[in-house]
Formats: C-alpha cells, structure tokens, sequence
C-alpha cells in the first residue's frame, strides 16, 4: 500500500528519510548486531546516538552554553508538574497566559503548587486570538510566566514572544518547536514533546537555563527534579532510547533540509497555500484571527457540518488522513509540521476544491 499523507496532530507524520534510515538499522545499528532498542543506554553505542542528537539540537536551535538539554519521559504533560516544582523557588505565585486547551491543561496542574496569576485569556472568544503584549497582566512577584506559542487544538499561535523582564518566560513548544528560528536566549524553559515535530511519542525535550536548576524543594521527588537530569545528561534512569534514537535521525534531516531557516520558507508556504485556499472560499471556513493563525494545525469548518464524514470518507479514498477536528472545535484540522511535503498540502487543497465544487 503506498504511504499515505497523514495530517494527524500528533503522533503526527515522521520524514520518510528517517523512516527508511531506521528500517535499514533496523537489526543492525552500524555493525554493532544489535537494534538501538536493545542497547544499554550506558553502552558506548548509546551514548554516542544520546551525545550526537544532542549536538545537532544545539547547532540547528543555536541553544546557548549556559543552557541544559534534557530528554525526559513523560511528554508535555510532566512538565505541567515538574515546572512548579522546579521554578517556584520560595515564591507562591506563577502568571499563566491561557489561550486554549493545552493552557488550561499546564494552569489545572500548577494550581497543584501556586497561586496562578491569569496574565491574559482569551476565553471569551473561544481562543480564536492571541492576547498583545499591552494586554498582559504581568505580576513582577511571579515566580515564571507561562504560556503556550501554538495552541495544537485551536490552530492559534502567537505572533511574537512575549517580554516579561526580568521573570523567566516558560514555553510549551509542543506543536511549534523546530518549525522555524527562535531566540532560545529570550527563555528560561522551552519544553516540547516530542510526537509533533521531534519523532515518535514517549519523550519530552526539555531546554532550561543553568540558573534555574537546583531549586527544588527537597520533598520534590528525584524523578521530577532538573537538577537529577542535568546530573546525569538524562540517564538518572533508562531513558526512552528509541524515541531518542529517532530524534537525533531527525535533527541529521534538519540539518541536511538546510536548518531551521529552510523549514520556516517551507512551511510558512504550506500554511499561506492552505489559508488561501480556505479564504477563497464560501465553502470552507478558519475561525481564528489572522494574526494569530498557526503555522502548524489549521482547522477549519464546512459550511454544511452534515457534510463533514463524507469529506472525511472521500478524503481518505485520496490518501489524505486523519483529518477530523478536535472533539471540542469540531469540523476538520490539517496538522502541516515539518515532515508534511508541500505536496501533500497540495493534494488537500486540490481535494478541497474538487469536494466544494461537488458539494457547495
């Protein structure tokens, strides 16, 4: 069966090249006669798979010296938890900027540790929009500032990062994280798991700044502390070694695709192709602000919602999947990272037009 072109939020679609690289080391990993998910992770195999992958997410995010890169079990979601209990540091209040399901999620969770401070939401729009700079309620007192730059259910990402002076700004980078250039300097975490835009599930990658390490309650268990992480260069306990294997594959297809510069050209081409498509249109409809328009997730409506498991359907027998929205946005969404060809974003809007054309 020929491969299809999977616009899944996540796990989302892995580049073919990759696939093909790790089919061929499959049984035997550089002549070593093992698998890499056979391997200690403390053998000299390993720790050259670990060391490499490490040096490329440097060189292609430019990460600064002073920063630790930590690849840790548990997703995202551990570091709803782990950056309370990491950050706060004495304090007992965080400032949470809420614009959408992944917001709310990281919010549930710290509340857990801290008073948590809505700096701006946008609930009452349904988080169609991201707040500006001039809109954020920032507590100077607060122990972070967190937010999410690509919210993966609403499609909405935020055009700029936000300045909060002197208090570390948290990233949940999910959805977004090497999908173009990003200042990590201008960080005190980025976080991101790593099902979207990094390889298969079961991992986070986390980048925290040497300074905010080591101020962790002594009740905070070793597992959920940085400092045992950055201790041990991520191998406190067995990592997930194959998620990490596929991720250092990865960041060599980064490399080899011209880095993060050529993947913004690419992929902001997929989404302005998809956009227009979808605005051209009476048919089909994006609810979220221009402005704030994501990059990398775009839902979008049709104008009958009766019509939406024939599109799917129909979709499918084209080889376009894993199509259908959120439960809680309904409709459709294109999940378009960086292993989507521009091919397949093509093949969606020609699709779409054909289905308009049949059905509007």
């Amino acid at each position: 069966m020929a491969r299809v072109y999977n616009f899944s939020a996540g796990p989302a679609a892995i580049p073919e090249e990759v696939l093909k690289q790790a089919q061929a080391e499959m049984l035997d990993w550089k002549g070593s006669g093992m698998s890499v998910m056979e391997m200690s992770h403390r053998g000299k195999e390993f720790m050259s798979i670990a060391q490499k992958a490490e040096a490329d997410l440097r060189e292609i995010m430019a990460i600064p010296g002073n920063y630790k890169v930590l690849f840790l079990q548990g997703g995202a979601s551990a570091q709803f938890a782990m950056i309370p209990m990491n950050l706060l540091n004495g304090k007992t209040s965080a400032d949470y900027i809420n614009t959408g399901a992944w917001s709310k999620k990281a919010i549930a969770e710290a509340k857990r540790f801290c008073e948590v401070n809505i700096a701006a939401t946008t609930e009452e729009g349904r988080f169609t929009a991201t707040p500006a700079q001039n809109d954020l309620q920032l507590n100077s007192g607060a122990a972070y500032v967190h937010y999410c730059p690509n919210e993966t259910i609403g499609g909405v990402e935020f055009p700029y990062v936000p300045d909060t002076g002197d208090v570390p700004l948290v990233a949940d980078m999910s959805s977004t994280i090497l999908s173009r250039p990003v200042d990590v300097s201008k960080f005190g975490i980025i976080y991101a798991g790593a099902q979207k835009n990094i390889g298969p599930a079961g991992m986070a990658v986390v980048i925290v700044r040497d300074d905010l390490i080591g101020h962790a309650d002594d009740k905070v268990p070793a597992m959920f502390n940085y400092k045992t992480h950055a201790d041990n260069e991520s191998m406190y306990n067995t990592p997930p070694t194959y998620t990490w294997y596929i991720a250092g594959l990865v960041f060599e297809w980064i490399k080899r695709k011209g880095g993060l510069n050529a993947m913004a050209q690419i992929n902001e081409r997929k989404a302005n192709k998809l956009y227009a498509a979808i605005d051209a249109s009476d048919f089909y409809t994006n609810p979220v602000e221009i402005k704030s328009r994501s990059w990398m997730n775009v839902p979008f409506t049709l104008a009958n919602a009766d019509l939406d498991s024939v599109f799917l359907a129909e979709a499918k027998d084209k080889g376009l999947v894993t199509l259908k929205g959120h439960r809680s946005v309904g409709g459709m969404r294109a999940s378009i990272y960086n292993a989507m060809p521009e091919e397949g974003v093509d093949a969606l809007i020609e699709f779409m037009r054909d289905f308009e054309k049949r059905n509007g």
